[in-house]
């Protein structure tokens, strides 16, 4: 089976800038990939690359099987079969969902039906409200709902849960499961580590237009194998220390106190820590 998504060697400059360098990386048929990096990092200009909006300097860039970059009746064709969530969309402010979903539906050959996926995105209370009314989050929802009507075969998601309260996030992540075990392969752009943690199969870090790594979100940054941080308290003082063998530590301290040890942790380096590290970052 071949990859939804094959790159190699993409470049993107703009003037002397250059925002993608020589990148390249594959995404299987049917996975969850997510796209992590600060602003600035190139993530944008390559997923509009992906997504035909932009055309690449150098590299060459295979989706569905396909070069983005084609016009005409094969590229209708080839975008029947992709959905695109923006950052923002401002297209169907005078629409409400229903129409806008009617109206979007008649694009595709074999479109979800509009009433599933008002219900799919939650806005069975909101679908004829003109969507100018519609609170941020609604707005979104309205926006994911646009970018799955057409039953895509590979769906990008550009900051998805943007104005999402974490109620709204936990259903759309139920969504998106839902959609990858319908065999939707998914490329997916969002600064909140959580929902990539909870979400990819695997993640990429890019960072001055280039990836830095490539991994599933467990062993990112050699995160399995990374030293835990034991933190207790002896004497009202606060210590810590490092080590490999965290359960032999905490036995040996609690053999030390002859029981419960006060205000014990165990931590091990989480999804952020190991993004930050990695892009030269620090917590604020």
């Amino acid at each position: 089976m071949k990859p939804a998504i094959k790159v190699d060697g993409l470049r993107k400059s703009y003037g002397d800038l250059t925002v993608v360098k020589e990148l390249s990386l594959t995404i299987e048929d049917g996975e969850i990939f997510a796209i992590l990096g600060p602003n600035g990092a190139g993530k944008t200009t390559t997923v509009e690359i992906l997504e035909g909006f932009r055309t690449a300097d150098a590299g060459t860039v295979s989706v569905l099987d396909t070069d983005p970059s084609i016009k005409g009746g094969e590229a209708l064709a080839w975008r029947n079969r992709i959905g695109i969530v923006l950052q923002s969309s401002n297209d169907t402010l005078e629409l409400s969902p229903r129409e806008a979903l009617t109206h979007f539906a008649s694009y595709y050959s074999n479109p979800r039906g509009v009433e599933e996926v008002i219900a799919l995105v939650g806005l069975e209370e909101k679908a004829d409200d003109r969507a100018r009314t519609l609170s941020g989050g609604q707005r979104r929802r309205l926006d994911v709902g646009l970018g799955i009507i057409g039953r895509p075969e590979l769906l990008f998601l550009d900051e998805p849960t943007t104005g999402f309260d974490p109620e709204a996030r936990r259903a759309f992540w139920l969504l998106i499961r839902k959609l990858k075990d319908e065999g939707t392969t998914i490329l997916l752009t969002t600064h909140y580590l959580d929902e990539a943690e909870a979400l990819a199969d695997r993640v990429a870090v890019m960072n001055h237009g280039e990836i830095l790594e490539i991994s599933t979100p467990a062993l990112l940054g050699g995160r399995a194998h990374a030293r835990a941080t034991v933190t207790w308290s002896e004497g009202g003082i606060s210590k810590s220390a490092q080590t490999d063998a965290p359960t032999e530590f905490v036995k040996n301290l609690s053999a030390q106190f002859g029981g419960e040890v006060p205000e014990l942790s165990v931590h091990r380096p989480t999804l952020e820590d190991v993004y930050l590290s990695m892009i030269g970052a620090t917590h604020e």
